[in-house]
C-alpha cells in the first residue's frame, strides 16, 4: 500500500493551492489534494511541475568569493563568519544603519518573523524593508485608512460566486492564479456579471461579460467617473453611508468634477460602456470590487484603490455578504510576510514602530528595552536606491531585485557598489551572482512553516523530504549570525518553526494581524485559520459585518481627485508600457526558469503590440523590437495583437538580459505607500538594430 502524502501547499502565489506529495523512488510526485477548499485539488503548470524545483540548479554549498573575483565552495562556518565580519565591518565604520536587510514575500511567516527581529535586536538597523512592498502596498495603505485593517481578502474566495457582479481591476487570474479562475466561471454561471478593466483583453477579459480597456495610468480617473454617475443617477445608499462611514460631503464633492465625457477623453472608455458599468454593479443585489497589480503599482496607487473603495461605500457594498472591496495579492506570503516585521515601518501583529505600545509589546516579548529597537527605515526601492552610499552591506533573503525592482539596471548597479552583499537562496539567482557569499538554504517540501494566503488564511506547509546534503534552513542561518554578532541572543533565534511561530504568537497578540488563537494543531484540524484570531477565537473569516476596524467603527471616505502618471508621453516617447505576469513563469523566475517544460511554454520575454503600432516602427511579429525608456533600453522579440490598445505595449518582468523589463520601469514612488510606477511608464519603439534618435520611434503612436 502506498504511503499517505504528506499534505501541504504550493510554493508559489498567494492562493496556496492544497497539494499532496508522495515519495517515490524519484523523490517526490505532486498528488491532487481535494480536501482544501481554495484549489479543490486543480492546479496550474506550475504546481503541478513544483516537486522539479526541488532538484533544478540547486546550491549544495555555500560559496564565497575568492581573491580573483570567482564564487567557490566553501564551509558554512567559513561562509557565517565571513557574513559576520562583513555586517560587523559595515557597522563598525558607518554606523548601525550601514548595514540593510532585504526580504521575500516568499518566506514563512516564522522566518519573515525572526528576519525582522534579527534586523532590529542583533544588528539593531532600521534598514529592513521586503519586496512584498512591491506587491500590494497600496491596497493596504487604502484599507488601513478606509477600514482601519488591511487584509487581501476580508471575505473568503468562496463569497465570489455568490455576488451578483465583480469588477476586477487590473488583474489577469487566468495566467497569474488559474486555480482561481473557476471563482468567477461560477459566478457567471449563477447569473453574476463579471466586468474586467485591463488595458489588454487577457484570457480572463475573454471571459468577462464587459471589458473596459483604459489608457495604463488612467484607473484613478475610471473609478472616479463611475462615482460621479451614481451620484448623477441618484445610486447611492444614503442609509448605509450615515450610519457606517465618515468623510462622503467631501467625497461627493470631489467627484462631480469628473464628468463622463472628461472621463472619457482621459481613460480613453466610451462614456456608454462607463454607464453600463454602473448599472450592472448598482443593480445587483450585492457586488465586489477586487483589484491588482494593474492600479496598484502606480505612484497613485493608494488614492486610486481609494477612490474604488469609496465606489463600494458610496452603494452600500462593504461590511455586507458577498459584497466588498478586496485585494488579489500575488506572493505566496505576500500577506504574512509584512504583518510580523519584515516591512520597514512595522512590528509583528501589524502593530507601527512608531507606536509606543507596540514597541513596549514586542520589547517585553524579545527580552530587550524598547528604546532598543531602531525607528522605521527606508522602503524597498529607497533602500536598494541607498546602497553603495548610506547602507554599505546588505543581507538579502528569498528576493531577486536585480530583475524584480524598478529600474533595474541601476538598481543592479547599486548592488554591485556595496562593500559586502550576503544572500540567501535555493539558487544562484541574478542577484546572489553579485554576492560575496551566498548560503544554500531549504525550500518549500524540505522544511515545515505557516503561510497565509490572499484570504487572510494561515496555512501550514509541511515537510515532506529531507534538504539535500549541505543545505540549511533560514532559522538556521539566523541563528548562526545572532551567535556570531550578538553572543547570547542566538537562544532568541531557535530553529525549530513551531517554536518560532509560538513567540510570534505572543508577539501578535493584541495587534491587528492576530494570531494569538492560532496553533499548529488548530490549522492542521482546520484547514486553514483565518487571523484575525486571538486566543480562544475560531478565527474571522469575514471582516466589518458589524464594524469597521477604525476607533469609532466607521469607514472613512477618501476625498481623492485625478491628477497624471508620474511620468506622461509626449514626442519622444509617445508609447505607454506596462508589465506583468505570465502563466507559466512567476515573479523574477529564479524558480520557474529552472522548469524545463515552464520554459518551453514560455521561453523568454517579447513586446505585446497593436498591428498598427508594429506597421508604424515596421517590425513584423516575431522581429526583435527595442523599447526605450528615459531609464533604459530592452530587446524582445514582436508580438503582435489585436488584444491591446494600439497607444500600449505589454512585457512581462519575469526575465534578466537584454529582454529585461524593468530596465525600463519607473522608480516614482507613491507618497503613502511607497510603492513604485511599475505599470506605466513612457517609451518609444525601434526596430532592433536602429539607433539614436532619429530611428523609427513610432512617434505617432500615441
Amino acid at each position: 500500500m502506498d504511503a499517505a502524502p504528506t499534505l501541504t501547499h504550493c510554493p508559489y502565489c498567494s492562493l496556496q493551492c492544497g497539494m499532496g506529495l508522495r515519495r517515490t523512488g524519484a523523490g517526490l510526485d505532486v498528488v491532487p489534494r481535494e480536501d482544501f477548499e481554495v484549489n479543490r485539488g486543480a492546479l496550474c503548470g506550475k504546481g503541478q511541475s513544483a516537486t522539479a524545483l526541488l532538484g533544478a540548479g540547486r546550491l549544495t554549498s555555500p560559496l564565497v568569493r575568492d581573491g580573483r573575483g570567482g564564487l567557490v565552495a566553501a564551509g558554512w562556518d567559513e561562509a557565517l563568519d565571513r557574513i559576520a565580519r562583513g555586517l560587523a565591518a559595515a557597522q563598525e565604520g558607518y554606523g548601525r544603519d550601514a548595514v540593510g536587510v532585504f526580504g521575500g514575500g516568499g518566506l514563512t511567516n516564522e522566518k519573515a518573523y525572526a528576519l525582522g527581529k534579527f534586523a532590529r535586536i542583533v544588528l539593531r538597523t532600521s534598514q529592513i524593508d521586503y519586496n512584498g512592498r512591491f506587491c500590494m502596498s497600496s491596497a493596504a495603505a487604502a484599507g488601513n485608512r478606509a477600514f482601519g485593517m488591511d487584509r487581501g481578502l476580508p471575505f473568503p474566495l468562496a463569497d465570489i460566486p455568490r455576488s451578483g457582479c465583480v469588477i476586477l481591476v487590473g488583474s489577469n487570474p487566468a495566467d497569474t492564479m488559474p486555480p482561481a479562475l473557476r471563482y468567477f466561471t461560477e459566478l457567471r454561471a449563477n447569473g453574476g456579471k463579471l466586468i474586467v478593466i485591463d488595458p489588454r483583453r487577457t484570457r480572463t477579459a475573454e471571459q468577462a461579460d464587459l471589458h473596459l480597456a483604459p489608457r495604463p495610468g488612467s484607473d484613478l480617473a475610471l473609478a472616479l467617473g463611475l462615482l460621479h454617475l451614481v451620484v448623477a443617477q441618484g445610486r447611492t445608499d444614503e442609509e448605509f453611508i450615515a450610519a457606517r462611514t465618515t468623510g462622503w460631503e467631501e467625497t461627493r464633492a470631489a467627484v462631480m468634477a469628473h464628468w463622463p465625457e472628461h472621463v472619457e477623453r482621459t481613460t480613453g472608455v466610451p462614456v456608454p460602456q462607463l454607464r453600463e458599468t454602473v448599472r450592472l454593479f448598482c443593480e445587483a443585489q450585492s457586488s465586489m470590487v477586487l483589484t491588482a497589480r494593474g492600479p496598484e503599482q502606480q505612484a497613485k496607487g493608494v488614492d486610486t484603490v481609494g477612490a474604488w473603495i469609496n465606489l463600494c461605500l458610496a452603494t452600500g457594498r462593504m461590511g455586507r455578504p458577498y459584497s466588498g472591496y478586496g485585494c488579489l495579492t500575488g506572493q505566496g506570503n505576500g500577506q504574512g510576510g509584512r504583518e510580523h516585521g519584515q516591512k520597514a515601518d512595522q512590528l509583528p501583529g501589524y502593530r507601527l514602530l512608531t507606536d509606543p505600545e507596540a514597541r513596549r509589546h514586542v520589547a517585553g516579548v524579545w527580552g530587550v528595552e524598547p528604546d532598543e529597537l531602531p525607528g522605521p527605515g527606508r522602503s524597498a526601492y529607497e533602500l536598494l536606491d541607498a546602497l553603495g552610499t548610506e547602507v554599505r552591506a546588505l543581507l538579502l533573503m528569498g528576493s531577486n531585485p536585480v530583475v524584480s525592482a524598478p529600474r533595474a539596471a541601476h538598481v543592479e548597479g547599486r548592488l554591485r557598489s556595496l562593500d559586502f552583499l550576503a544572500v540567501a537562496d535555493v539558487v544562484l539567482s541574478e542577484t546572489a551572482a553579485l554576492a560575496d557569499v551566498v548560503l544554500p538554504v531549504t525550500q518549500w517540501a524540505e522544511e515545515t512553516g505557516t503561510m497565509t494566503s490572499l484570504e487572510g488564511r494561515v496555512l501550514l506547509r509541511r515537510r515532506a523530504i529531507d534538504p539535500p546534503e549541505g543545505v540549511r534552513g533560514d532559522l538556521d542561518v539566523l541563528h548562526g549570525l545572532a551567535q556570531r554578532l550578538a553572543p547570547g541572543r542566538e537562544k532568541g533565534f531557535p530553529t525549530a518553526p513551531e517554536e518560532v511561530f509560538e513567540e510570534l504568537r505572543r508577539a501578535s497578540a493584541g495587534g491587528k494581524a492576530d494570531y494569538s488563537g492560532i496553533s499548529y494543531g488548530q490549522i492542521a484540524a482546520e484547514g486553514g485559520v483565518f487571523w484575525p484570531c486571538p486566543q480562544g477565537s475560531a478565527g474571522t473569516p469575514r471582516l466589518f459585518l458589524d464594524r469597521f476596524a477604525t476607533p469609532d467603527g466607521r469607514a472613512r471616505f477618501a476625498p481623492v481627485t485625478d491628477r497624471p502618471a508620474a511620468e506622461e508621453t509626449d514626442a519622444r516617447y509617445p508609447v505607454w508600457l506596462t508589465t506583468g505576469r505570465v502563466l507559466a513563469q512567476y515573479q523574477s523566475g529564479a524558480q520557474t526558469r529552472r522548469i524545463a517544460e515552464l520554459n518551453e511554454a514560455a521561453p523568454g520575454p517579447y513586446v505585446q503590440l497593436h498591428p498598427e503600432l508594429a506597421a508604424r516602427v515596421g517590425v513584423a511579429d516575431g522581429e526583435p523590437v527595442a523599447v526605450l525608456s528615459r531609464r533604459g533600453r530592452a530587446v524582445a522579440p514582436a508580438r503582435v495583437s489585436r488584444d491591446i490598445r494600439p497607444d500600449t505595449v505589454f512585457m512581462p518582468f519575469h526575465w534578466a538580459g537584454e529582454g529585461r523589463a524593468n530596465t525600463l520601469t519607473n522608480p516614482a514612488l507613491d507618497p503613502v505607500s511607497r510603492m513604485p510606477e511599475f505599470k506605466v511608464c513612457a517609451v518609444r519603439l525601434e526596430a532592433a538594430g536602429a539607433s539614436g534618435a532619429g530611428a523609427s520611434g513610432a512617434g505617432d503612436a500615441g
